[in-house]
């Protein structure tokens, strides 16, 4: 009889868990350290350079001194490896293999930057069984004991997979660029965002600019729309200069952090990455003689 009460109360706890988890999004935990700091990067749309900035940034903290992990959670379009001059078949997925663990999956990439891939694996992880979570979490739990700080690259856009992501975390950088499509896809998911939670903790990051004073403007844009329709100011971290250096190190397939550590890009991500770590907006960042070039004859 014992045992049958035992059981009932286990099976009422089982199913108060599962309603629960089902009104909750972010169930994924990557750090469970008090001391590890989580930042999501994502996006409205792809191809505005939120991978590039994911693996970048990455190596600019381990450069400053912290001990930086990337977690690709773009499902489907997983590069992380690939912007890291390195090839991997293991995925997150395999962690729920008894025999596999975390090192296991764990790759050491550019300037010692620890990923984990997401090849075809993510996705997957979010449609697992308590049991199943239960095992993921556990072994995920200790990617604090290896990290200062965890960053997710999730997908671009709206589905399910990437708001999971995004609630999860403490911190998100919402990447962007000035074209008018792009704009308009970063306040969709500044509004998806606004939905779910109450926490204030999007920052923006305005890639592929010319001029600092676009930056600003792009910043200015967004907030017209959220303060009017979502009653809410979303600040800016920082920027990134329109560079070959960029597109170069992508062909190289190595950071442009490393490769091009004096091109407008790098700096803007060093500066970046100091931001994160002062809490501070970035210091402007001079593009030099082309910049001056560009603004004399109007580029």
């Amino acid at each position: 009889m014992s045992d049958q009460a035992s059981r009932l109360r286990d099976l009422v706890e089982e199913m108060a868990e599962e309603e629960a988890q089902s009104k909750r999004v972010g169930e994924l935990s990557f750090g469970l350290s008090e001391n590890t700091r989580v930042i999501a990067i994502t996006s409205g749309k792809g191809g505005v350079g939120k991978t590039n900035l994911a693996v970048n940034l990455a190596v600019a903290l381990q450069l400053s001194g912290k001990k930086v992990m990337v977690i690709d959670a773009d499902i489907g379009m997983a590069n992380v490896n690939i912007l890291m001059g390195s090839v991997t078949n293991r995925s997150l997925i395999e962690l729920l293999d008894d025999d596999v663990q975390l090192e296991d999956v764990i790759v050491d990439g550019a300037a010692g930057v620890k990923y984990i891939s997401g090849v075809a694996g993510v996705e997957a992880a979010l449609n697992l069984n308590r049991t199943e979570q239960r095992r993921l979490h556990r072994k995920l739990g200790r990617c604090s004991e290896m990290a200062d700080v965890i960053i997710i690259d999730t997908g671009a856009g709206l589905n399910r997979n990437v708001i999971e992501f995004v609630l999860a975390v403490e911190e998100v950088l919402l990447i962007t660029t000035p074209e008018p499509t792009a704009l308009a896809d970063a306040y969709a998911v500044i509004k998806a965002y606004s939905t779910y939670t109450e926490r204030r903790n999007i920052k923006l990051v305005v890639n592929r600019i010319r001029d600092e004073e676009i930056c600003y403007e792009v910043t200015e844009k967004i907030n017209q729309t959220t303060k009017k329709f979502l009653g809410l100011t979303i600040d800016y971290l920082g920027y990134i200069y329109e560079d070959k250096a960029v597109l170069e190190a992508v062909q190289n397939q190595e950071p442009f952090v490393l490769s091009k550590p004096d091109s407008p890009a790098a700096r803007c991500i060093v500066e970046i990455a100091n931001g994160l770590l002062s809490g501070e907006k970035m210091n402007s960042v001079s593009r030099g003689w082309r910049g001056f070039l560009d603004r004399l004859f109007g580029y």
